[in-house]
């Protein structure tokens, strides 16, 4: 049976990617073949429940191509912690590494199979389209996946949704494993952590959590907004975050704002995030995602080179479709699913008709109201002073951040926004447009501020 199970392995490394392999598929063992049923021992419920969603068609496939027919998977947990209980998983063993690689001890091993979440084989830095709103943290991510000592800990990614931070982190795994096959890297949502915590509470292996988080040699949280208010969880989190730090372990953390922007998050947890290095992920331009079409286009070519796509296309699609990159790769999915299916040259008549819905999503405009209103509540100031004729610096400068996402934001003219904003002549709304312009530039709190009100509002 385990010779059986070992071919079956062989060839799930290949099909599912050795992430994906080592994570989920390694911590099990075959104990049966009966019925129909193949029968597993997986150290955890998680493990269990994630491989029947996930890989169970790949593993009957593999069972079944290498003689045993079976039409369903069935799961016993057996803890590999127990005395005398599981062994460790018979599968081939795993080629020779490489002299150097960083080795790490058995616990940190358990600890990825069994917490983390396995990384998406296409998110990579050879497929991540650099611009200006991304190089930055492309570059630091690029430092990071290198390994060695970096001069920042942690790396802080945040930026609104679909920007590329799971992107860039996913990315970041992929080349330091690349590089140190040995190492250990721990990849998971800030909301698997605290369930991870809360079980191992529950099931009175609090000391295993601990050992298991901070034996790895990379650890990275995706979305740690969702421990801010949760007591206990942050608590351990501190703990981890420090254990790590002080053993000179890497960690990498994303958020869709910066760590002082996080509300219910403790304020030494915030300390702690703003002593590495905090990096931003601007909204995309139009160069930017007229680069991401291009790039995936190029791909869905190489799959079928005899797709046409009319002159316009793509530069339509980046104009019109802009609030994130998601949903700009989704369309273009769609776009060329309907052209193949259909065989149809994509034209832009075509792409108009295929993505109607999207497109009139994307149409729903900002309004100056609700610009003005958001600005206010910002800057804590009545929304009548927004329009009115204070000139106190404090009601000023929002005054004219608000003058300047209402240009940046809606197709009204300079002289409806100046009718919006009390009245004001259009040359009153031009300068103050141009100086939030040249203030973004030389002042970095300021250009947080805005950036982050754009976000909201394009949310």
């Amino acid at each position: 049976m385990e010779d059986i199970w070992g071919q079956a392995c062989a060839a799930l490394e290949t099909s599912v990617g050795p992430n994906n392999f080592n994570h989920w598929i390694k911590p099990l063992r075959l104990t049966g073949l009966d019925g129909g049923i193949a029968h597993f021992a997986s150290p955890t419920r998680f493990i269990s429940d994630w491989v029947n969603r996930h890989f169970a068609k790949d593993i009957l496939g593999e069972l079944s191509r290498h003689g045993q027919p079976v039409e369903r998977l069935r799961f016993d947990v057996v803890p590999q912690t127990a005395p005398g209980r599981a062994r460790p998983v018979a599968v081939p063993a795993s080629p020779a590494r490489p002299v150097g690689s960083v080795a790490a001890p058995a616990t940190a091993r358990v600890a990825r199979a069994d917490l983390g979440a396995p990384l998406d084989p296409r998110y990579t830095f050879g497929n991540f389209v650099v611009g200006k709103p991304n190089e930055l943290a492309h570059a630091a991510a690029r430092r990071v996946a290198e390994g060695g000592p970096v001069g920042f800990n942690p790396l802080f990614l945040y930026g609104g949704v679909g920007l590329g931070k799971t992107h860039l982190m996913h990315a970041i795994a992929h080349d330091y494993q690349t590089r140190h096959p040995m190492a250990q890297v721990l990849y998971l949502s800030a909301e698997q952590f605290m369930y991870r915590f809360v079980q191992a509470l529950r099931e009175s292996t609090i000391m295993d959590f601990k050992g298991m988080f901070r034996n790895v040699n990379m650890l990275m949280v995706d979305d740690v907004q969702f421990i801010a208010g949760k007591d206990s969880t942050q608590e351990e989190f501190f703990h981890t975050f420090n254990a790590l730090v002080d053993q000179g372990k890497q960690i990498v953390i994303s958020a869709d704002r910066a760590p002082a922007e996080i509300k219910g998050l403790e304020e030494r947890i915030k300390s702690r995030l703003s002593c590495g290095l905090i990096v931003d992920l601007h909204p995309t331009t139009y160069e930017l995602r007229l680069g991401i079409l291009q790039s995936k286009t190029e791909g869905f070519r190489a799959q079928q080179p005899d797709l046409q796509i009319g002159a316009g296309v793509l530069e339509f699609l980046a104009h019109r479709i802009t609030t994130n990159v998601r949903v700009l790769e989704g369309a273009l999915q769609r776009l060329f699913a309907h052209a193949s299916l259909l065989r149809r040259e994509i034209t832009l008549e075509v792409a108009q008709e295929c993505l109607a819905d999207i497109l009139r999503t994307n149409d729903r405009k900002i309004s100056i109201d609700d610009i003005q209103r958001r600005v206010a509540e910002h800057y804590n100031i009545r929304l009548a002073d927004m329009v009115g004729p204070k000139r106190a610096r404090n009601v000023a400068r929002p005054r004219q951040i608000a003058m300047y996402l209402s240009k940046q934001l809606t197709s009204r003219s300079l002289p409806e926004i100046g009718r919006r904003f009390g009245g004001r002549d259009h040359t009153t709304i031009m300068h103050g447009i141009r100086k939030i312009e040249e203030l973004v530039i030389e002042d970095h709190a300021l250009a947080e501020d805005v950036n982050m009100l754009r976000r909201l509002l394009e949310a």
